[in-house]
């Protein structure tokens, strides 16, 4: 059995909310792909990065929304408090 590093449940609007505890090991953090283009929409979390593949982390900001292609590597970094992101694919 796979266990995720974030809690998940799909809306009415057929978009996911996903959160992040802000005692989410760093190590569960990985590297990886996604099938589908993704925006990801901030909800709130302090000092958490993104980090796309062959670029430096960026700060992840409440309220901004980010594009992620499809099969591009990608990953978040910790940050101070609970991450929540809306997600639409």
């Amino acid at each position: 059995m796979v266990v995720l590093p974030f809690k998940q449940q799909k809306t009415n609007k057929g978009t996911l909310i996903r959160e992040f505890k802000e005692d989410v090991s760093s190590e569960e953090l990985v590297w990886h792909r996604d099938k589908k283009d993704r925006f990801v929409t901030i909800l709130e979390g302090k000092g958490w990065k993104l980090q796309m593949d062959n670029e430096l982390p960026k700060e992840l900001i409440p309220g901004q929304t980010y594009f992620i292609p499809k099969y591009t590597y990608h990953r978040i970094m910790k940050g101070k408090t609970s991450l929540v992101v809306e997600i639409k694919e």
